[in-house]
């Protein structure tokens, strides 16, 4: 199944025209960069959210929010929202500026 491109270009809104932001293919889908640090990404019609560690249990605990396991393992920090938590765009929003929050705390790449 291709990504959501309906999704992917929502991301793309919200995101807006930020200094080093980057878009690239991966996860079978489309992910955002933002100064080289991957801070959130759209696979199939899931949004991948980079949170961080010290936000990882909380951002589980929320509505639809599941680990990002691709593999088998799940990724620590990141967490997957399954449609129905960003169908609002408020929610999206609210989703995407976390990543955003937490990806400017990390060093350029």
């Amino acid at each position: 199944m291709p990504f959501d491109e309906v999704l992917a270009a929502r991301v793309r809104e919200t995101l807006g025209h930020r200094r080093g932001l980057a878009e690239k293919k991966m996860f079978g889908g489309v992910g955002y960069m933002l100064d080289g640090n991957m801070c959130v990404g759209v696979t199939r019609d899931t949004l991948i959210v980079r949170v961080g560690l010290d936000n990882y249990e909380q951002a589980l605990a929320a509505p639809h929010a599941r680990p990002f396991d691709m593999t088998g393992k799940a990724l620590r920090g990141w967490v997957m929202i399954d449609p129905p938590g960003i169908a609002r765009d408020e929610d999206l929003q609210a989703w995407v500026a976390q990543a955003v929050e937490f990806v400017q705390t990390l060093p350029a790449k």
